[in-house]
């Protein structure tokens, strides 16, 4: 399946406020800061930085994350 650039910021923001919420450091960026950053990335760097593979699809993370 494909996704749209705004879908993959999305999931990765969403996943993002995850990890951040069960393992807060104050150094880490906020939500927003994250998106920002997330937002100047290309298609390819942004599903290279779901660190998806064969073994975790980028189907499978967008569902866990969409």
């Amino acid at each position: 399946m494909n996704y749209t650039k705004e879908q993959l910021i999305d999931a990765l923001v969403y996943e993002w406020d995850y990890l951040c919420h069960d393992d807060y450091d104050p150094e880490d960026l906020t939500s927003e800061e994250y998106r920002k950053e997330m937002e100047k990335l290309t298609i390819e760097e942004l599903i290279e930085e779901t660190s998806t593979d064969e073994g975790y699809t980028l189907d499978e993370f967008m569902e866990n994350n969409g």
